[in-house]
């Protein structure tokens, strides 16, 4: 809160919330409610009245309808989603094969998730799946959304099918949804069923190194092969494995969403 100088005038604020205000009402950038329609979030009119209700913030402040902001730098999130708006930003959607590497460079000369899509502009996978295992994977250039999506906190989703040795009891399915001890600890509940004997649906929302095969061995049940099926809210049936497709604009702003509800569902309480 600003005091009072003795002769009682309002001290001036620092330079930089100074420069903050000026270059916020500078005639350049584009308006933020039109960066906003042109990334998904609705029409001219919706973002306004997203804008209005406090509901978007620009470099953390909340913003007023009428600012301008320029994509090459500024921050902007709704109701704490980020909203990939720099040029030149892509997402791709992988149907992984067996057998490909996730990285982009295997020493062993082993193919690699990063060859199966353009070369320009160059990507990363979004978190991992082991060799041996096929399905969704998220390649991008938007290391914002990439780390909220893999980091353990934000805990955003994934669904797999799991081919195991054996049919699954009601107390190993009890198991997986109570949460399994592992060598690094007890896993987060599962959402698990079987709707084939000896076919596993499981969705987690952490990321640990090989989890579902894991969880699966400490239940007695062996991964025979493991297929991640959705991100999140995207998932695609039609992907053959080995295909690949840009993310819509939908797409990626409802992957922004999911991950700024999962961060505050599993947030550790205060």
């Amino acid at each position: 809160m600003a005091t009072e100088h003795p002769d009682g005038r309002t001290p001036e604020p620092p330079l930089w919330e100074q420069w903050a205000a000026q270059r916020a009402n500078l005639p350049g950038g584009e308006r933020l409610q039109k960066v906003l329609a042109a990334t998904g979030w609705g029409s001219r009119r919706v973002c306004e009245d997203l804008i209005a209700a406090g509901r978007v913030t620009v470099n953390g402040v909340v913003a007023e309808l009428g600012r301008r902001v320029d994509a090459d730098v500024d921050q902007i999130e709704v109701d704490g989603a980020p909203v990939g708006v720099k040029p030149g930003l892509v997402y791709y959607l992988l149907n992984k094969p067996r057998g490909v590497v996730t990285t982009a460079k295997d020493t062993h000369g082993r193919p690699t998730v990063v060859e199966l899509v353009p070369a320009e502009p160059r990507v990363f996978p979004v978190g991992r799946l082991d060799v041996d295992t096929e399905g969704l994977l998220l390649l991008t250039n938007d290391g914002d959304l990439a780390h909220r999506i893999s980091h353990p906190s934000h805990g955003v989703e994934k669904e797999y099918l799991a081919h195991v040795r054996g049919r699954v009891s009601a107390g190993g399915l009890r198991q997986l949804r109570d949460g399994v001890e592992l060598d690094d600890g007890m896993t987060a509940p599962a959402d698990a069923s079987q709707p084939n004997p000896g076919v596993l649906r499981i969705t987690i929302h952490e990321g640990r190194n090989r989890q579902v095969r894991r969880m699966c061995d400490a239940i007695g049940h062996p991964v025979l092969r493991l297929v991640r099926t959705r991100i999140g809210p995207i998932n695609d049936r039609s992907l053959r494995p080995g295909d690949w497709r840009e993310l819509s604009t939908g797409e990626r702003r409802a992957l922004s969403e999911a991950v700024a509800e999962s961060a505050r569902r599993y947030a550790p309480p205060t």
